[in-house]
Parts: structure tokens; sequence; C-alpha cells
């Protein structure tokens, strides 16, 4: 085998079981000692990885494909979200695509057999189980194992070099392609981008009220993920109204053209620098999403973010932009002695306002989620309890709700599911659902 002789797909981060393989692959006949030990070895390191990362079938090719779908390199990063590229890197390309269809192709059963190691077939065969795993969810265990078969299928190197790519196209490569949302963690390295496994699935529509809301901000973002001219989002309001739920929900709706979403909190402006740097060059679209954003007026932190949005010398690229909510308009805590009639000790009291809204400010684009009104939270309470299958009537429902909120934090979208999900918690799976609360 010529693994040796890659060229563009190299030094793979799970590597080894690669190495090993492939040196039995060579040696297997030659009576060498090591051979057995080594095989089992890496059965035990393919059923490891499958509990990992949920994978099943033919673990030999699910690693394989892992390998090709998380190797960032410039003919993968050249085409995620892109598709096909021209030059002579594609030459390049389907020299090693050849050498992993060799791998793909390889018939282990003379192996087994020299080898007396019959249990390598559950390998190949190997039924996993349905839950997520510590590495991926379903949605991309699934789309990896899937993507496997198509390799196998795939009659040529440049079948399956055109199947690749168009994976990369619409999924892209490595962990900003598979995955949609990440948070950032600060380790000795440096500023590190980490996948979030499991992201609420929730979409807009999901969202019982807002609609002048929910338009505004799905328009700005449209026009971002679409490569027009959009403006960073502050979503301001009551608590409880939905705001965290509307990112959520970009980042599932959007998604597939290319969305993804980072996290960040404020102890981690200093870092913010550095994630940028990772991700500008990138052919995804970033929102940076900062929950529940407020400070107090002693805090400074706020002034990395302004010269991050708009003032600093070098330019915010035009895949990133900035999401925060914030239960406060202005984002920094005011005080009365800052009006400028107050006599204290800042001579200019004036420009201390003017420094505490110019945060706000950058913000292009402003959008307000008030609490609702009694009617407006019975009509979400009623959608919340027809979706979940909760057949109460409705003036009881109503009068459960009202005792609900009143001591649940008021009225508030949030309120409204927690009621609906306390409801559904005195009812069992064995229980229909139109019993009486």
């Amino acid at each position: 085998m010529r693994e040796e002789e890659l060229i563009i797909y190299k030094e793979f981060e799970d590597g080894d079981i690669l190495r090993d393989v492939v040196w039995l692959m060579e040696h297997y006949r030659s009576g060498d000692g090591r051979a057995r030990p080594l095989f089992y070895k890496s059965m035990h390191r393919l059923a490891e990885q499958a509990a990992n990362h949920g994978f099943y079938g033919n673990l030999w090719h699910c690693y394989l494909t892992n390998l090709l779908v998380n190797n960032e390199n410039s003919y993968s990063f050249a085409c995620e979200m892109r598709g096909e590229v021209e030059g002579s890197i594609n030459k390049l390309v389907l020299h090693d695509i050849a050498i992993f269809k060799e791998l793909f192709d390889y018939d282990f059963t003379e192996m087994m057999e020299v080898l007396k190691a019959p249990e390598f077939a559950v390998v190949l065969a190997y039924e996993g189980s349905s839950a997520d795993s510590r590495i991926y969810n379903r949605r991309i265990r699934d789309r990896i194992c899937t993507l496997a078969k198509h390799f196998v299928e795939n009659e040529n190197a440049a079948v399956m070099k055109a199947t690749l790519t168009q994976f990369y196209r619409e999924y892209g490569v490595g962990n900003l392609g598979l995955h949609k949302a990440f948070r950032v963690e600060h380790r000795e390295e440096g500023a590190v981008i980490v996948p979030i496994r499991n992201i609420a699935h929730v979409y807009l529509d999901d969202l019982v009220g807002y609609e002048i809301p929910k338009k505004k901000l799905k328009e700005n973002t449209e026009a971002f993920v679409a490569g027009r001219r959009a403006n960073n989002c502050l979503l301001f309001g009551d608590a409880g109204t939905g705001k965290s739920s509307c990112v959520k929900a970009i980042a599932n709706e959007y998604y597939d053209r290319g969305l993804r979403i980072i996290e960040l909190y404020k102890h981690q402006f200093q870092d913010l620098n550095a994630v940028i740097a990772q991700v500008k060059n990138r052919n995804y679209k970033f929102i940076i999403y900062m929950d529940d954003l407020s400070f107090e007026d002693f805090e400074v932190e706020y002034k990395y973010l302004k010269a991050l949005i708009e003032g600093g010398l070098e330019k915010k690229p035009a895949n990133v932009l900035i999401y925060a909510t914030s239960n406060r308009r202005h984002l920094i805590r005011e005080n009365y002695s800052d009006k400028a009639d107050r006599r204290d000790e800042d001579m200019h009291a004036g420009d201390t306002v003017q420094e505490k809204l110019s945060l706000v400010y950058r913000f292009g684009v402003t959008i307000y989620f008030g609490s609702p009104d009694k009617k407006q939270f019975q009509q979400i309470v009623k959608t919340l309890a027809e979706r979940n299958g909760l057949k109460v009537p409705e003036e009881e429902l109503f009068l459960l709700a009202n005792k609900w909120e009143l001591s649940h934090g008021g009225l508030s979208g949030r309120t409204a599911q927690q009621f609906i999900d306390f409801l559904l918690g005195q009812v069992s799976e064995q229980e229909p659902r139109e019993r009486k609360f």
C-alpha cells in the first residue's frame, strides 16, 4: 500500500490505525510474530472508535471516511461550501484518492485466515447503538456512515473524489463543517473553538408570537448568509421572551447554507481576536453569539467589544457578525450620577453617558422582545398544549396557566413552556393525555 505517498491528505489527527493496518497489509504473510497481536489491537481501536463516534456497518470504511471528512488541507478548505475548484491541485488530490480507493476496496479475507482472526468479520459488519456518541450526534454519525457506503459504491477514484468534493460543498470539512455551534475554551495553546455536540432542535416557526422581531432577525441573517451587507444584531427585552431561542433557531435554519454559531462570554473577550483569526479565511459565515450580555459600570471588558465591532485598525471580516442578547437596552449599567445636571466628581458627565451608550450604537439592528400580555400568554399556552397533544379543556388550561405564572416568574414564553412541561410531567407514558390535572 502507498499511504506514505499521500501528497495533500497527510497529517491525520487519528492516523495510527491507518499506519498499523497498512503495515499488516504488507507484512501479514511474512510470519512476523507482531502481526496477529497488532491485528487484534487494530480491532480494539476500531471498536473503541465506533463507541466514541457511534459508527456502524463496516468500521474500517467508517474510519477512513472520518479521516477524509476531517482532514483540513488546501483542497478541502477550498471546496468547503463551494464545491469543485480549478487547477493542478485536482491531479494531486486524485492521486491521493486513488490510494484511499485501494484501502476501501481491500479484501481482508485472506488476512483473517492467515492470522487466524475470524473476529475481524464483526468489525466489517458492526451493529452499533442508535444513541448519540461522545464525539458526534446521530445526524453527523449517520452522514459519515452513509458517505462510507457511497465510497464503496463508487467505481473508481475519480467518482470517489467527486463524491467527497460534493460532501465538502454541502457540509464543509472538519469540526467547523460538521457541527452547528461552538464554544471557546482557553487552553495553554490559546483559544480553542470546541464543538457543542447537541443544540436544541428549535426553529423560528416553533416560537409562538413575536412575528415582527423574528422577521427582523431573519431578514438580517438571510442577508448575511447570502453574502449581502448585514448588521451586528442586539436582541434585548424582558427575560424569558425567546431571545436566546431565536439565536438557536437561526443556527438550525441556516446551517445548510454555511452559518455557524460561536458562543462567547464576556470574560473571554481577550480571546476575540484569536477566535476571529481562526475563522476569517474560512468559507462559512460565523455569528459570534453573546448571551445575556451586560456590564456593570466598573467593568471595562466592553471596550474590547467596541473596538472589534467598529473602531479598531483591523477591519472585521465580512464572514463574521456579532449577535448579542440582553435584558438591558443599553448593555451598560447607568447611574443617576451620569446625568449632565448632577454635580459630582465627573467634570464631563455628558462624555460619560456617550461612552456608555457607544457600545449599543455599534449594533446596526436592535430588536425588542417584550413580555406578552395576558391574552398573548394564553395563546402561547394554548399553542404549546396543542403541539404536545395535551387535550385539556381551554377554560381549565387557562385557569391552571394563570395560577402557574403568578408563582413562576410572570407572563413570558419561558413560563408558558415550563407550565406545559409540568403538565406533561404529570402524564405517564401509559396514561392518555386527556387526563384532568
